[in-house]
């Protein structure tokens, strides 16, 4: 199984996706969450915070475990999801993505609705939580 973490990185009220350029894998094309694969020895957070950096270039503080996702295509997979609470620097492509781009929960919802049918909900769960605090 394919152990994944994801970041919900949201502020004023927009979460931030990026689109994976149009080759090298099998969700070519598709916006996505920023995040990868855990790697041995490694906790979610910690993957989390070296994939934030790796392609963000930012530095992740406190998180908060948002859900879990699964699939089985094309090989099963796990994506823990996490909300970012703090982090510092600006987050800037650093070529891993095609495009950047701040959305709204509709639009949010709309583009990574496709991924996994329970997307929507979780996001939903995440932005009200966001501007509770």
């Amino acid at each position: 199984m394919h152990d994944c973490v994801g970041a919900l990185l949201i502020r004023d009220g927009r979460i931030l996706l990026g689109r994976r350029r149009d080759e090298g894998d099998w969700l070519a094309g598709a916006w996505d969450v920023f995040g990868g694969h855990v790697e041995p020895g490694e906790s979610g957070p910690q993957a989390l915070r070296r994939e934030l950096s790796e392609e963000l270039g930012i530095a992740a503080g406190a998180l908060r475990y948002a859900g879990r996702l699964e699939g089985a295509a094309p090989e099963p997979w796990r994506l823990r999801l996490y909300r970012v609470l703090r982090w510092q620097g600006v987050p800037r492509n650093r070529q891993e993505h095609a495009e950047l781009r701040w959305c709204a929960l509709d639009e949010a919802q709309a583009r990574l609705g496709a991924a996994h049918p329970a997307f929507p909900r979780l996001l939903a769960r995440a932005f009200a939580a966001a501007a509770g605090g």
